[in-house]
């Protein structure tokens, strides 16, 4: 299922959505306007890799950028490629808006890169010896999917299905969709166990998905209720 668009309205402007998305969209031009070998070395120098993040090995002069504990937050704006970008972009998008609006814009800002670092934390313990650089917003994204599910569980989300050479659109609950991703995301988890390379962080998703559960209670308005059906545009804050 390829979410496109959900039929929950909100009451703010989604400013730090939109420069978020801004932000990794300017760093990818950047990053894919560099040649081969100085676009390796930006990704090394501002990925997070866990090894060098753990002290278990460093990264040479020449391509340390910034400290290891903050390559937990520049790999939160690097991507491995357009098709990466697209569908984290997409889901910030689609998700991101409603939970920024029940938490405001300065306060989303906080959940947001708590739950990138936590994401890149729960994938670097995975395997805290891997030299591979961590790139993606998925980790913090996940965080909003998390808080999401919870907020908004019966909110429709208007889905792809792909069906070979047909597809289908259909309008799911939000519970069904973000409750199957999650699903995916730990069972591709437990068959990458044990496997070398790179890939799909997987554990990032999973990890940065649970912290925004767990942290939803801590970084919505009070008067913001949890399994709350969809809003709609005459709803106030204070009607919850």
């Amino acid at each position: 299922m390829i979410p496109l668009h959900d039929d929950n309205p909100t009451e703010i402007t989604p400013i730090v959505t939109v420069s978020l998305i801004a932000a990794c969209v300017a760093v990818f031009l950047y990053q894919a306007s560099l040649p081969a070998g100085p676009g390796e070395a930006f990704i090394y120098a501002y990925g997070a890799i866990p090894a060098v993040v753990f002290g278990h090995a460093s990264l040479p002069q020449e391509v340390t950028a910034v400290p290891p504990s903050l390559s937990l937050l520049t790999s939160m704006f690097l991507h491995g490629g357009w098709m990466h970008l697209i569908g984290n972009m997409l889901y910030l998008w689609i998700f991101g808006n409603n939970v920024e609006d029940v938490m405001g814009h300065v306060r989303f800002a906080i959940f947001y890169v708590t739950c990138g670092v936590l994401a890149a934390v729960s994938h670097a313990l995975i395997d805290p010896s891997s030299t591979i650089p961590m790139v993606g917003a998925s980790g913090a994204i996940s965080g909003v999917l998390g808080a999401y599910l919870l907020l908004f569980p019966r909110a429709q989300v208007l889905v792809l299905i792909p069906l070979g050479l047909f597809s289908r659109m259909m309008y799911v609950p939000a519970g069904f969709v973000l409750g199957f991703w999650f699903v995916l995301q730990a069972l591709s988890g437990w068959l990458s166990l044990g496997r070398q390379g790179g890939g799909v962080a997987f554990f990032a998703h999973i990890g940065g998905f649970l912290a925004g559960m767990a942290l939803i209670g801590i970084f919505k308005r009070r008067n913001v209720r949890l399994f709350a059906p969809r809003r709609h545009r005459s709803w106030r804050y204070e009607d919850w």
